[in-house]
C-alpha cells in the first residue's frame, strides 16, 4: 500500500515543494547532494522511498529510515512498494507523484530510472511534466559511483569504515533490547541483545567495534553479529557489550552504530577462552580513540 509519512509538515503543507527521486533506502553521499540542493530552497521537501524489491534489499528498515530523514531535515516521506509500481508505465508513476503532492519541483541523479522496466529517466521527466526537474551529476570516490549497491558491497566484505564514509555516518541498527539467556552476564560482560530486522541489509557477519546510543549519551561497545557458537545458537542476533555502562537495558531501545571491523566469530574450546578474547577485544576498543 502506498503511505505517506509526515515528519514535520502535513498534507496541505507540503504541495507546491520539492521531491527528491530515487531509491531513498537510506541516506549515502549521493542522496546527501541532492538534499542539500533541495533545502537550500526554503521549500518543503519530500522523499520518495522505495522498498521490498527483494529481501533484505533495503539497508534500514521503514522506522530506521524516517529517523535518519527527520534528523536531516526531510518533511514527508512518500513510501512506495516495489511490487506495486514495478509494472507501472513512466507517465502512470509521475502521475501518481503529481497527484499526490503537486510538487514545484523535481530533483534526482543523473542516473535515476523510474517505472516498468526502468524506461522513465531524467530526459522524459522534462518532456512528460510541466514541472521543473533539476538533475545533479553523479557523487564518485575514486573514481567509483556511490551509491546503495557499492554501500552493501563493502557492508558484505566487512569494509564497514569504507561503507560508513559513503553513507556520511555510521550504518546503524536501532531496536529493543530483548531479555535472552543472559550468558554475557554469567560471563562478567553483561550484553543488549537485538534480533536483527529480517527486511534489513545483512553485514558480514563478525565482530565489530560499536557506537551504542542511549538516552542522549554514547557509549563504545563491542557488537557481535551473527550466531553464536560456542553456545550453539545459530539465529541472528547483535549482542553488544557497552564500555563502563552499569544499569539495565531490557526493553529499551537502543541504537547501535558499527564503527570498526574487529574480526572473525569464532567458536572457543571453553568459557576461559572466550573471555580472554573479549578482554582482548575490549583493550582494543578503548584504544581507539
Amino acid at each position: 500500500m502506498l503511505k505517506t509519512v509526515w515528519l514535520t509538515k502535513q498534507k496541505n503543507d507540503a504541495r507546491g515543494g520539492i521531491m527528491l527521486l530515487g531509491g531513498f533506502d537510506g541516506l549515502h553521499l549521493g542522496h546527501r547532494q541532492l538534499l542539500s540542493c533541495a533545502k537550500n530552497s526554503g521549500l518543503p521537501v519530500g522523499i520518495m522511498s522505495i522498498f521490498g524489491g527483494k529481501e533484505r534489499e533495503g539497508l534500514f528498515t521503514a522506522f530506521e529510515r524516517a529517523r535518519i530523514f527527520q534528523e536531516n531535515g526531510v518533511d514527508f516521506v512518500f513510501e512506495l512498494p516495489f511490487a506495486e509500481i514495478k509494472d507501472l508505465s513512466p507517465t502512470a508513476f509521475l502521475e501518481i507523484l503529481i497527484g499526490e503532492f503537486s510538487p514545484a519541483v523535481f530533483v534526482c541523479g543523473e542516473d535515476f530510472r523510474f517505472g516498468m522496466g526502468a524506461q522513465g529517466t531524467p530526459d522524459f521527466l522534462k518532456q512528460a511534466t510541466r514541472v521543473r526537474v533539476e538533475v545533479l551529476p553523479l557523487v564518485e570516490i575514486e573514481g567509483k559511483k556511490v551509491s546503495s549497491r557499492t554501500v552493501k558491497e563493502l557492508l558484505k566484505k566487512g569494509e564497514i569504515k569504507k561503507a560508513n564514509a559513503l553513507l556520511g555516518e555510521n550504518f546503524f541498527l536501532i531496536g529493543k533490547v530483548e531479555k535472552d539467556r543472559q550468558v554475557g552476564r554469567t560471563l562478567g560482560f553483561p550484553t543488549a541483545n537485538i534480533a536483527y530486522p529480517k527486511e534489513k541489509f545483512s553485514l558480514k557477519k563478525g565482530v565489530y567495534e560499536s557506537r551504542v546510543c542511549l538516552d542522549g549519551k554514547a557509549y563504545k561497545g563491542i557488537t557481535n553479529f551473527g550466531a553464536r557458537p560456542t553456545f550453539g545458537d545459530c539465529n541472528e542476533w547483535t549482542e553488544t557489550y557497552l564500555d563502563r555502562f552499569d544499569g539495565d537495558l531490557y526493553g529499551r531501545e537502543i541504537k547501535v552504530e558499527f564503527v570498526r571491523y574487529l574480526r572473525d566469530i569464532e567458536k572457543f574450546d571453553g568459557v576461559d577462552e572466550l573471555k580472554k578474547q573479549l578482554t582482548e577485544d575490549i583493550r582494543r576498543v578503548r584504544e581507539n580513540d
